[in-house]
């Protein structure tokens, strides 16, 4: 997404989101990846989720729904100030109303273990289980935020193999 923003000049929004939430609901970035990792699909969570996302988030509300209110509020605002790049949060389902390209990039597991030990310093010892932990947060917060299944490239306008194009060929 960074590397497409800079030759594009577009924005990239991603870690900003949470960023941006974290400021408007007073709760530190850390805390709301906490949140987001114990998502649940409940039923007011569902009705939620599934309906009208346009008023403020209610007291009523848990924090995990809170905050997902504020991302989708925050992507809405983004989105309404011309084009952007959406790294992740689900925002193609967000903005599905809208004239929204949505890209699944996809590399087979040695690659991204690979990557992981390379660019992020994971030990070599816990790549595997990083790399799986990462994928099931990624399923988890996908199928809950939009019902959806995360890997199911139906879901997708595009899907790029980046062990094999490369990241500088898919942006």
């Amino acid at each position: 997404g960074k590397l497409l923003s800079e030759k594009t000049g577009i924005p990239c929004y991603g870690s900003e989101i949470l960023e941006g939430v974290s400021e408007r609901l007073g709760i530190p970035v850390a805390d709301i990846q906490k949140y987001e990792e114990n998502t649940t699909n409940s039923f007011l969570y569902s009705l939620y989720a599934f309906g009208s996302m346009t008023s403020e988030p209610s007291n009523l509300l848990s924090k995990e729904n809170q905050i997902l209110a504020e991302e989708q509020k925050l992507i809405r605002e983004y989105a309404m100030q011309g084009a952007a790049i959406f790294v992740g949060r689900c925002a193609a389902s967000v903005l599905e109303e809208k004239n929204v390209l949505s890209v699944f990039i996809h590399a087979d597991r040695e690659s991204r273990r690979r990557r992981a030990v390379e660019e992020y310093g994971i030990p070599e010892r816990l790549a595997d289980s990083t790399v799986a932990r990462y994928d099931k947060k990624r399923k988890n917060f996908y199928a809950v935020n939009t019902g959806k299944k995360w890997n199911d490239w139906n879901n997708y306008s595009m899907v790029l193999d980046s062990d094999k194009l490369g990241a500088e060929s898919c942006a």
